[in-house]
């Protein structure tokens, strides 16, 4: 015997084995049960989300030997015929092949033969918006005044294409994109019945590829079966099908969004030399995002279908950037996204990418730009006014002459040795912010602001250091060395 995957050996027989279309099942087994049934229905939604399925349980469920019923026995010749698809009464038609309007005047002349041996002669038109306008309008006449005993069943992933006199005759359902928890379930359910082992964490991981679509994930763990055997692990998942870890993906945001550009760049670096699909990692970045941006305003909302690991990085990155920047974020690389789509080097355009975005974190917002305008009548200027590439903070305000400027002295720390274990602290991996910082001269502390100077030719370091990102790791250290909450102040001195 052949072997059958798991796309068609586990479709679903009954209403209430469809998963995740509990609004469409529900639905349609009411109107069986209360003898509402119209006479044509539009089954709508992505690929794999179960609407050829769901076409075929209504089917069974008006055909069957017991019926009309929302539990077809499945045993009965009816049942049989119409789960092979070799049913005489239900007839399915590919409209991709099947589009012209010789087609539909044969269906139109069809229809008026009784069925064999169901109660109804089902039509049921798959990828209806392939028809062409004139088959559409030699359908139209039929279709709204069929005889008793058809019913229409249109499937189709593109609603738009269909014309309007077509779905004003239709009863139409959504079909919605299935999440991933119920996809990794069933996924579950499918590997107990094979005996297979899969890790919870691989079937996240399918159910994440899967994008939604049932179909993919079963014939994705179809496909991992043939290469890892009875035993499937995450990475697995990972390798085969070119995916990022979740981990990574938040790991690559909590880099750009404390502005650590080398680090990014290194890790995209290392995701591209072990063979990820850079396609799929920007989607991932973005969904990590989009889900950022959630977990912002409701930090319940991902509770059941986010790991608890990456529930402890959203909470850590919510931190790290306001909504409004965040939304700029998402702009930005869903427009480097459409553009990847187009370009052979698509890891040149991320890298481009994931610079852009951590300069436009740095620069200032136009509140903050508002603020430092109303301050210089107070005399005082923006470090950096003139670069649009780096965040101008309240911090970084500097006076451009200050002749006989001295901090007032704290006798509880030495400024100096401060600066020195602070220095000591920054990683190696920011070589050059530990460079900057070392090349600062402490000018002393003035209440809980640490001051450091700078010469009028040194106003390059002073803007790397004073950008939002790089200034409150500096800030962080200080707090991490002495317990107190600090602000860093950046100071042009003409006497240095």
């Amino acid at each position: 015997m052949s072997y059958e995957v798991f796309a068609r050996k586990y479709r679903p027989q009954t209403f209430d084995d469809l998963v995740g279309q509990t609004h469409v099942s529900r639905t349609l087994k009411n109107a069986v049960e209360q003898n509402r049934l119209a006479h044509a229905y539009l089954f709508v939604g992505p690929r794999g989300v179960g609407k050829t399925s769901t076409a075929r349980i209504l089917a069974k469920s008006l055909n069957c030997v017991k019926g009309p019923t929302v539990t077809p026995c499945g045993v009965c010749d009816n049942c049989r015929e119409i789960a092979a698809g070799n049913s005489l009464d239900v007839i399915e038609i590919d409209g991709a092949s099947n589009n012209s309007v010789e087609d539909v005047r044969q269906l139109r002349d069809n229809v008026r033969y009784a069925p064999a041996k169901g109660r109804y002669k089902i039509y049921l038109i798959d990828e209806v918006h392939m028809l062409s306008q004139a088959a559409f309008n030699a359908l139209l006449k039929t279709l709204e005044e069929p005889p008793p005993h058809v019913k229409f069943i249109f499937a189709t992933t593109e609603p738009q294409k269909v014309l309007p006199t077509i779905l004003s005759r239709c009863q139409r359902f959504d079909l919605h994109r299935i999440p991933a928890n119920l996809i990794a379930q069933h996924l579950q359910f499918i590997a107990g019945k094979e005996k297979i082992t899969l890790e919870p964490a691989a079937a996240h991981a399918i159910a994440r590829g899967a994008e939604g679509g049932l179909r993919d994930a079963e014939s994705m763990l179809d496909q991992l079966v043939a290469f890892c055997g009875e035993k499937i692990g995450e990475n697995d998942v990972l390798n085969v099908f070119g995916f990022t870890s979740e981990q990574t993906v938040a790991d690559l945001t909590g880099q750009i969004l404390r502005g650590e550009t080398p680090g990014a760049l290194d890790l995209l670096y290392q995701q591209s030399e072990s063979g990820k699909d850079m396609m799929r990692l920007m989607s991932d970045l973005i969904a990590y995002l989009r889900d950022l941006l959630v977990f912002k305003a409701k930090p319940d909302a991902l509770k059941e279908d986010v790991d608890p690991d990456v529930q402890k990085s959203l909470a850590t990155h919510a931190e790290l950037i306001a909504t409004d920047r965040l939304l700029e974020l998402i702009d930005q690389f869903a427009a480097a996204e459409s553009r990847m789509k187009w370009v052979p080097n698509k890891k040149l355009h991320f890298e481009v990418a994931i610079i852009k975005a951590i300069q436009s974190l740095g620069q200032a917002t136009l509140d903050e730009v508002i603020e430092k305008l109303g301050e210089l009548g107070d005399g005082k200027a923006v470090v950096g006014s003139g670069d649009a590439g780096y965040d101008k903070p309240d911090s970084a305000r500097v006076t451009e002459s200050p002749p006989k400027y001295k901090a007032e002295p704290n006798a509880d720390v030495d400024p100096a040795r401060l600066w020195e274990l602070l220095t000591a602290k920054i990683p190696s991996q920011k070589a050059f912010l530990r460079s900057s910082a070392a090349a600062a001269h402490v000018l002393g502390i003035e209440g809980r602001n640490f001051q450091l100077g700078f010469s009028p030719d040194d106003k390059a370091t002073m803007e790397f250091l004073g950008t939002q990102a790089n200034r409150k790791f500096l800030e962080s250290l200080l707090h991490e060395i002495t317990g107190k909450d600090w602000s860093v102040r950046l100071i042009v001195n003409e006497e240095l």
